[in-house]
């Protein structure tokens, strides 16, 4: 399968990048300035930032303008090689540019052309810009950690990007599949908010998805919306322990020394529901009372979930290191998923701005002529040189 990637940021590019990784030949169109994701952080030379150099790996990489008509013209003739288009452009500027579904379909009748945007395209925002932060709020996301016993703030991940690109990459898959069934492309709309509102309400939907009357319902899955839900600190460092069951209290209250709150009824199945900031803060006094090690033995012996808690550092610190031509060693965050016969894989490291000008044009029918023409008038920007920026990188 080849895929056209007029994304940008994270979103996008992620959807992209796990396709890449999963065997399609991904073509990347960017301006000659870069995406934004190249300067997202430090990183060793000037194109590549941390972020992108894991983002855009398996991509080839265009550097068009889109706003020439030449430009316009050689993106649709590269999207009629294509299987898939995939945009996170607003329906406003893809009018603009002359994009739409109507001008693929007349280049490659049976495309798949799929958009992401931050708002549903026939609804007032549809043309607002959506960033993760804008969209966690918009999406619920703040008012859950409000509920949690603190002030409204977003998440410290970009939850809703991400979250947005996988459910992008699974509607292309879905896409896809139909086509192979039938033959026939579509055009697939992914809005941020309904992604991100999909995700947060699986369970805080709760006691409010059947209630009718606002005033009596209970919105949020209460076990989880305390601010003592959080790993626990040990005599040495920091542990998750999750309980589960009666007999799983049993044996942490033995061990931790507090037989006298056997059979209370806030730590049976249906008090728990009811008690949580009580059931952790019992769970938080019992754990400060032996090492990391100590308690892991104990849960393993007794079949009670636990885990020490993971340090980024140390996360990193265990990744595969690929070599990067231009930037060096650089660790390579592996496909999350385990293939018996089609393991995913990184086959092109990320690449320059430009770094495939020639090479997808002339696939698609330029002559060598044709593509110093397009270099000449700046409509194809040329590879711009890596250069060195050091550790502090760009912001």
């Amino acid at each position: 399968m080849r895929v056209l990637d007029l994304t940008s940021v994270v979103m996008g590019p992620l959807a992209t990048q796990v396709l890449g990784d999963l065997g399609a030949d991904v073509i990347a169109i960017e301006s000659g300035r870069g995406d934004t994701n190249r300067a997202m952080g430090p990183g060793p030379v000037r194109q590549l930032s941390d972020v992108s150099l894991n983002l855009l790996r398996n991509k080839r990489n265009l550097a068009l303008d889109l706003k020439a008509p030449e430009g316009l013209e050689a993106l649709l003739r590269v999207a009629a090689t294509c299987d898939v288009v995939v945009t996170n452009l607003r329906p406003a500027p893809l009018e603009r540019l002359g994009i739409s579904y109507g001008a693929l379909q007349a280049v490659r009748p049976d495309i798949i052309f799929c958009r992401a945007q931050g708002f549903p395209s026939d609804s007032s925002e549809a043309e607002e810009p959506a960033y993760d932060d804008i969209i966690q709020a918009a999406s619920g996301v703040p008012d859950v950690m409000r509920r949690a016993g603190g002030d409204p703030s977003m998440v410290p991940i970009l939850l809703a990007d991400k979250v947005s690109g996988l459910t992008l990459t699974y509607a292309i898959l879905a896409a896809l599949f139909h086509r192979e069934r039938t033959g026939e492309g579509q055009q697939v709309e992914v809005p941020m908010t309904d992604a991100v509102r999909a995700f947060v309400l699986v369970e805080h939907g709760a006691g409010a998805i059947s209630s009718q009357d606002r005033a009596a319902r209970t919105t949020g899955y209460q076990r989880i919306l305390t601010p003592h839900r959080r790993p626990q600190a040990t005599a040495d460092g920091w542990i998750a322990v999750f309980p589960y069951l009666e007999g799983h209290w049993e044996t942490l209250l033995f061990e931790g020394g507090r037989e006298d709150l056997l059979g209370d009824p806030r730590l049976t199945r249906e008090g728990r529901y009811r008690n949580t900031s009580f059931v952790y803060s019992t769970l938080g006094e019992l754990i400060a009372k032996r090492t990391t090690e100590a308690w892991l033995a104990i849960c393993r012996a007794a079949g009670i979930p636990a885990t020490p808690m993971a340090d980024l550092d140390d996360l990193i610190d265990a990744l595969p290191v690929g070599l990067h031509p231009e930037a060096g060693p650089y660790r390579l965050i592996p496909s999350p998923v385990r293939f018996g016969a089609t393991p995913a894989s990184v086959r092109r490291h990320a690449p320059s701005i430009g770094e495939h000008n020639r090479e997808v044009l002339a696939e698609v029918g330029y002559s060598e002529a044709e593509i110093d023409a397009l270099e000449r008038s700046q409509v194809l920007r040329t590879r711009g040189a890596a250069e060195s920026v050091g550790r502090g990188g760009r912001s």
